[in-house]
């Protein structure tokens, strides 16, 4: 005879918020995903130009830029990038750019400077 195992109980069970929840109350959700997207472009484009084996200075000339600029724009950590920008590596790499709209659970807005981490009719 063999004797069963008793089912154990889950010790751990969810509890709270989700972490967009917690960025937003830390009003830092914006930040966080900009730089989270920003990581995800340069990935792609490393990614693109190792696969067509372009290098930086050739983007750089495609697109009549620095290689500089090239360099920004592909470095993970530095979220300032354009529309414009992107839609010109795009071309340069014989891409076509899609951004799209996507409809998202609403979040508590915090007021710039408020200590309090909510708004007064904010949706939660």
């Amino acid at each position: 005879m063999s004797a069963k195992a008793p089912k154990q109980k889950n010790v751990t069970p969810h509890i709270g918020s989700d972490f967009d929840d917690f960025l937003a109350e830390e009003g830092i959700k914006g930040e966080v995903e900009a730089l989270a997207l920003k990581k995800v472009v340069s990935l792609q484009l490393q990614e693109i130009l190792e696969k067509e084996h372009v290098s930086k200075s050739q983007l750089a000339s495609r697109m009549q830029t620095s290689r500089t600029s090239i360099n920004r724009m592909l470095d993970p950590g530095n979220p300032a990038l354009t529309v414009a920008s992107l839609g010109k590596v795009a071309a340069a790499l014989g891409r076509k750019l899609e951004f799209k709209f996507v409809k998202v659970k609403p979040v508590a807005i915090e007021k710039a400077g408020s200590s309090s981490g909510k708004r007064k009719g904010a949706v939660a």
